[in-house]
């Protein structure tokens, strides 16, 4: 079977995967005993598991903070893991560990050493010289940490006095050893159950041979059917060292997205140029799903509501899908065939997405709506990619999430407004045309009739963005 291999701290483990399901947190407490990682909500939601991965980048080591209670232990494989228990430097605390005990940070503890490896992540983070406004990243950052005594402002104070501190830590003295080691860990692979291609010739045969494997990216959504559902995942196939599916190129009329692509990638490669994506990805769940969960997983989860296929649907995206016997290629609308139906055969998998670059006249335009502000998931999300010259709509795509089976355009409206001024009264008749497109259902995160009548606001929305000089406010909650 596949041995994988990992340090943790300093030490190097192998451990044969017997078990592919088995998460990091309960690896930590039921394996090796360290219990001070913990587990609050099994459904990467509080935070309290929180431990830091680290892995070799073009610049040197980065360091990630994830959900341990929702990340397969063979996403380990070639990086280190740290916890709590990693962070003391002989009998001295680190300083995110001794600012939490300066600001009186900790009331009950149990969600304290969550807080503590968001901070330390955010600590080496800062240290690259990365983080410019420390308020805005140490909200982002602890955005996925729930403290239920409502003890924020110290950790808040915690976190301000810990970037003050600009002393190499023990990390940085063994970064180079670290570095050395992760480069020489290898595979030793037999008869197993659980795999790590190291190529798309490589995956392209195992998904031939094993048509029924659970193909693993980030996981951030498959390990909720053991944590949630308590199946048993029997075969895994992971994506993680595919370099291939791992990146983004962009020339000038097409930009290419790997399926492992993590959102936080995808944020910070694209951000720039699309700035309402990189406001949309700021409310994608918290910083520890950002950092595993990827572009070709949220695609195929085929959620209705999940909230980047509405955008590269809106965009014109196409999904290149890939089997042994050759690629084909999918426009991504007419991917999905129903309720987590889709177009991707069983000896499939998603290699990437295209799509061609906007025309410098395209305006795009993203609304979440939710019950909060952050780490929520949408009761709607309506994207538009519109060019509007000498006032008349010369091209409009408009795609939903939310609203339907399936992430889907909205055809009718669509017409309504295309070679037509946007004004008022085209406004009107475009709501109206949303009848057409879309009969969604009431769930608990909305009714149809709120969902409908929001869609039909958000298109006033657009107008006003696109017509008054002054933008609109942007407040998305329900």
């Amino acid at each position: 079977m596949l041995m994988i291999q990992f340090l943790m701290n300093d030490q190097l483990i192998s451990y044969d995967m017997e078990r592919p399901d088995l998460t990091v947190l309960d690896y930590l407490r039921e394996h090796r005993y360290l219990r001070g990682t913990k587990e609050g909500c099994a459904s990467g939601d509080c935070g309290a598991c929180t431990a830091v991965m680290v892995k070799k980048g073009d610049h040197g080591l980065e360091y990630r903070n994830f959900n341990s209670c929702i990340t397969f232990l063979g996403s380990l494989h070639g990086k280190q893991l740290i916890t709590v228990e990693h962070l003391k430097d002989n009998d001295r605390l680190h300083p995110v560990q001794q600012a939490m005990v300066d600001q009186h940070g900790s009331q009950c503890g149990f969600c304290t050493p969550g807080f503590v490896m968001s901070l330390f992540c955010l600590y080496k983070t800062h240290q690259t010289g990365q983080i410019t406004n420390h308020k805005e990243n140490i909200n982002e950052y602890l955005s996925g940490n729930l403290c239920r005594c409502t003890g924020y402002f110290p950790i808040v104070r915690a976190a301000t006095q810990s970037l003050t501190n600009t002393e190499p830590d023990q990390f940085d003295r063994s970064a180079k050893t670290v570095s050395k080691i992760l480069t020489n860990i290898n595979d030793q692979q037999g008869e197993t159950n659980f795999y790590a291609p190291k190529s798309v010739g490589e995956l392209t045969r195992l998904k031939n041979d094993y048509p029924d494997a659970r193909l693993l990216a980030g996981g951030t959504d498959l390990a909720l059917e053991v944590t949630q559902q308590h199946k048993s995942l029997q075969k895994m196939i992971y994506l993680g060292e595919v370099q291939e599916i791992g990146t983004i190129h962009r020339t000038e009329t097409e930009i290419e997205i790997g399926a492992t692509v993590t959102l936080d990638q995808l944020d910070i490669e694209l951000g720039d140029h699309f700035p309402e994506l990189r406001a949309l990805l700021k409310r994608f769940g918290s910083r520890q799903i950002r950092n595993l969960g990827t572009v070709g997983g949220n695609i195929a989860n085929a959620s209705p509501i999940a909230d980047i296929t509405p955008v590269l649907i809106a965009m014109n995206a196409t999904c290149v899908l890939e089997s042994i016997e050759g690629q084909r290629k999918v426009l991504l609308e007419e991917y999905f065939l129903g309720y987590k139906q889709t177009e991707l055969l069983n000896k499939e998998f998603i290699r990437c997405i295209t799509l061609p670059v906007p025309d410098d006249n395209m305006h795009l335009k993203i609304s979440k709506v939710s019950k909060r502000m952050d780490d929520d998931i949408s009761a709607i999300c309506l994207v538009a990619l519109i060019s509007v010259i000498d006032g008349i709509t010369s091209s409009i795509r408009i795609a939903c999430g939310g609203m339907a089976a399936i992430p889907k355009r909205a055809i009718n409206c669509e017409k309504v407004f295309l070679d037509r001024p946007l004004q008022s009264s085209v406004i009107e008749q475009a709501k109206a045309a949303l009848d057409q497109d879309f009969q969604p259902i009431s769930d608990v995160r909305a009714s149809a009739t709120y969902r409908m009548e929001t869609a039909k606001n958000l298109l006033d929305r657009i107008y006003i963005e696109l017509t008054d000089k002054s933008p609109a406010t942007r407040v998305d909650q329900l």
